[in-house]
């Protein structure tokens, strides 16, 4: 074995980067230490440090040699992820975005509610969308590429890192589909669990209805919530906002939805968007009360966040007070818990894609 004091071999990333430890779970940096031919030990050091004081480098971690903390960072990089853009809204919402090691961008924001004590961070899971929601500013970027586990939980603590702010609830409401990138976005729920030490309670995938991805995700039964972006009851006007409604029909997705609930035993967020004539209707909250009557859900209203097309064009409007109200009173007659989602950010360029947008046209 080498001793700790002995220059070691460096092995730079596809991208001509040193190797990140942000976002790695305990198993894999005792691999890390153990090329480094380090003690087993040196890696919960270095674990504490990244996941419990949120070190930005190696010389922040005191516990460790001179030598050592010279030998760590001629190897390796603690956070993958560098900060390209922040915005800081009024109500202290944080717009983050970021650069990955590929060079592309992606967004998360850090958002903090009057009545909840803990902070909640909004994360991507892929870079663009597939999907093409017409209200959704990411499905102008178009789909780029999935990110890794690491990618997406290097977003939680980056912002640790940078906000000095503890993350206690993670949605994946982000750029993206999750349930197009499955496999890591279970990975990364798993490393936010056992390695961020996040409770999985506090943790919501939502889905525009990938049926697959449901069935994968039920199977996996983590104790999380799932959100289906439903946004409309009726199929031709789901198939107008939501092209993915195409490939897998409102019964189809409603199908999966019940088939989750009765594998994990858990409640289900139906997120529905309200366009001004669009989705607003009285007709359409009266028959999505009967869609979701018999599933185990609450129903969360997101009055649109006004975005523009490429073309510098607004689609849709954004509802008045009092449609909004209508419509979670005719919604509350399926017996559910009915909401409209409180804003954060509105002043930042908070909805998912603005910002990436923006950056990106002034490159």
């Amino acid at each position: 074995m080498s001793t700790e004091n002995e220059t070691p071999e460096i092995e730079l990333t596809k991208y001509g980067r040193l190797p990140s430890l942000s976002g790695l779970n305990l198993d894999e940096l005792e691999d890390f230490v153990k090329k480094l031919g380090l003690p087993k030990f040196r890696a919960k050091q270095i674990h504490g440090w990244i996941y419990s004081k949120w070190a930005k480098n190696f010389d922040e971690m005191t516990d460790l040699s001179a030598d050592l903390r010279k030998k760590l960072s001629e190897t390796a990089e603690v956070g993958l992820l560098n900060m390209a853009h922040l915005q800081v809204s009024s109500d202290e919402t944080r717009k983050y975005l970021f650069q990955l090691p590929d060079g592309k961008m992606v967004e998360s924001v850090l958002m903090a509610f009057q009545d909840r004590p803990s902070l909640t961070a909004c994360v991507s899971s892929q870079v663009g969308c597939a999907v093409g929601c017409t209200f959704c500013a990411t499905g102008y970027l178009g789909f780029k590429r999935n990110l890794t586990a690491q990618e997406i939980i290097d977003q939680i603590m980056s912002i640790q890192r940078e906000s000095g702010k503890r993350v206690g609830n993670v949605v994946y409401m982000g750029q993206g589909e999750p349930l197009l990138n499955t496999d890591e976005v279970i990975d990364s729920v798993k490393r936010l669990i056992n390695t961020v030490g996040i409770g999985a309670r506090h943790i919501t995938v939502s889905t525009s209805g990938i049926v697959p991805g449901i069935k994968q995700l039920a199977k996996a039964n983590l104790p999380i919530t799932l959100a289906l972006s439903l946004h409309a009851p009726d199929v031709e006007t789901r198939e107008e906002i939501v092209p993915i409604t195409k490939k897998y029909p409102i019964h189809e997705v409603m199908a999966a939805m019940h088939d989750y609930v009765d594998t994990t035993n858990r409640r289900v967020t139906i997120e529905y968007v309200l366009l001004k004539d669009v989705t607003d209707r009285p007709e359409q909250a009266i028959h999505l009360a009967e869609l979701v009557k018999d599933l185990h859900c609450n129903i969360n209203l997101i009055p649109f966040n006004p975005t523009l097309n490429p073309m510098g064009e607004a689609l849709y409007d954004r509802p008045s007070r009092e449609s909004q109200q209508r419509f979670k009173t005719l919604a509350a007659r399926s017996g559910k818990t009915v909401t409209v989602r409180l804003e954060r950010g509105t002043d930042i360029d908070a909805a998912c894609g603005q910002l990436h947008n923006k950056y990106a046209a002034k490159r």
